[in-house]
């Protein structure tokens, strides 16, 4: 895939912003204390699916309108936030949604894909299975296969790093939590769009650490098992084509534990109210980690989303870090 010139992601915000506002990028004082950085935390926690990915939705289905208008309908797998963005998205513009999820997934992003319009499939214990019987259903039905990584979905996601690089232009590193890897493709992509020289953090989990070891071995690496309660970097198969962008846009990826993100997501509460998702509270228990080497920086985090469930995340709250089986 090609990375985009500045005017590709201007028009791709243009759309967007039909559909959103720009979300916005604080400096919050207590963080910034703790981090011993100046730090910039990018709200995307903000959007009208609590997730960046609504961004991609957005630019996929206008894509999809024009270039294939005859399409019936879709079919994707996510775990949650890919499939809110594909379901309201595939809505506005008259398609109907399948949307496969691995069985015991979040119970409040399934109600919330159905609110948009999808029909949830439970199917497989993770993410990897559900993107199978995904292909499956769309052989059989007809239906478009959404991936979870394509150029239109990359060109959505970028605005919101085309929006953070514009307000904060002199940003020495930003931390993105990395699951199939459209979010940190599409900081790589406005930065360089934008002429910068931004160091580019992916973090993925302890548990899931696919994309940090295919980073480290210069080709792809698979893992047997992907449980983290941070279910947006729950990916055991890293996404080729998201690979072949972030192993030469990024700098390094950073593993962090589920421990570690649960502590994230409680100071972030507490010190600014948001409420974080662990894939969104991963940048910071990352920044955290490096907090030596990043002193006196000028640090972005990307706050990807705010998708968690009530009963896990009272549990964080209460200083419990969430296990999963």
């Amino acid at each position: 895939m090609h990375l985009f010139k500045r005017k590709d992601l201007e028009r791709a915000a243009g759309l967007v912003y039909r559909h959103m506002s720009p979300t916005p990028q604080y400096a919050w004082p207590q963080i910034s204390e703790k981090a011993g950085a100046a730090v910039w935390i990018k709200h995307e926690n903000h959007t009208p699916a609590g997730a960046f990915k609504v961004r991609g939705g957005i630019t996929f289905m206008d894509w999809l309108h024009r270039s294939r208008p005859r399409t019936s309908g879709i079919v994707t797998a996510t775990r949650g936030n890919h499939g809110q963005s594909q379901a309201r998205a595939a809505r506005a513009a008259g398609f109907a949604a399948k949307i496969v999820v691995p069985h015991g997934n979040s119970v409040e992003k399934n109600a919330a894909m159905r609110a948009f319009g999808g029909e949830v499939i439970e199917y497989g214990r993770d993410f990897d299975e559900a993107r199978t019987e995904a292909r499956r259903i769309a052989a059989e039905t007809g239906l478009l296969l959404v991936p979870p990584f394509h150029e239109e979905i990359v060109r959505g996601v970028a605005t919101y790093g085309l929006e953070l690089f514009i307000a904060v232009p002199d940003l020495d590193a930003v931390y993105v939590p990395v699951g199939c890897g459209s979010g940190i493709c599409g900081v790589v992509a406005a930065r360089d769009a934008l002429g910068l020289n931004t160091e580019v953090i992916g973090v993925v989990s302890t548990h899931a650490p696919a994309a940090k070891l295919s980073f480290e071995a210069g080709r792809l690496i698979e893992t047997e098992t992907a449980l983290t309660f941070a279910d947006g970097m729950a990916v055991r198969i890293p996404v080729e084509e998201a690979f072949a962008i972030y192993s030469k846009g990024a700098s390094r990826i950073i593993a962090v534990s589920d421990e570690e993100v649960a502590e994230a997501m409680r100071v972030i509460y507490r010190t600014t109210h948001n409420v974080a998702e662990g894939a969104g509270a991963a940048p910071l228990a990352a920044l955290l980690k490096e907090a030596a080497a990043m002193r006196g920086k000028k640090v972005g985090l990307i706050l990807s989303g705010a998708n968690v469930d009530a009963d896990i995340f009272q549990k964080v709250l209460a200083g419990e870090t969430p296990r999963v089986e």
